[in-house]
């Protein structure tokens, strides 16, 4: 079966693509490598379609990765979410996995905020204070709140989202990705407490990180 290509790799691919017609004319040798740097790219940008959870209440990885923080944090400052800790969930992902992120939860888009920063290692936990991200709050039926924050890394340096403010969404719709390698931070709505471990894999719209119903 031929894997799904997310719209925003296109471009890239197509570059890829003359870029290796090009080196071919150099030197053929040179121009497999282009070949495996393509394939690479094709690869990096796929979409593949998931299975979620349907039972209401479930919160569901946002993004591919390791989960590799757990630990009470105050949500952040942008999104005027109150100064109590709450649980947060950072998931780290490296080049080779999907980088499509999708929607925890079902509910409705309160406040989006954008943040340049840094770009450091989207593994060190100080990524969530200084690096680049783009923070989002979501409002969920019985009221309450969650967070999830799409932060640069190392070398990523394009977040893309593609939801608005107002806008109601479903558990598991797309709703941006970053380029190349970064983390996406949880945090979970009062009450709720994280149901994955520290060095668990998860996969987006898929993997139960929580269930806010507990």
């Amino acid at each position: 079966m031929l894997m799904p290509i997310h719209r925003a790799g296109w471009p890239f691919i197509i570059i890829f693509g003359l870029t290796t017609i090009f080196l071919f004319s150099i030197h053929e040798h040179i121009g497999l490598l282009g070949i495996v740097l393509t394939f690479w790219c094709a690869y990096f940008f796929r979409d593949p379609e998931r299975v979620t959870p349907t039972q209401e209440g479930l919160v569901i990885s946002p993004a591919d990765g390791m989960v590799q923080l757990i630990e009470m944090a105050k949500p952040p400052n942008e999104l005027e979410m109150g100064i109590d800790k709450r649980w947060r969930i950072s998931i780290f992902m490296n080049v080779f996995n999907v980088h499509v992120n999708r929607i925890p939860i079902s509910g409705t888009i309160r406040k989006l905020n954008y943040r340049p920063g840094k770009f450091f290692n989207a593994s060190l936990d100080k990524a969530s204070e200084l690096n680049e991200r783009q923070s989002i709050s979501l409002e969920l039926k019985d009221g309450r709140d969650i967070a999830f924050v799409q932060i640069a890394g190392l070398i990523a340096r394009r977040i893309l989202c593609d939801v608005n403010e107002g806008l109601t969404v479903k558990t598991g719709e797309r709703f941006g990705m970053i380029r190349f390698g970064s983390r996406v931070d949880v945090y979970l709505p009062k009450g709720t407490k994280p149901m994955v471990s520290i060095g668990q894999t998860s996969i987006a719209g898929e993997t139960v990180i929580a269930d806010s119903n507990l």
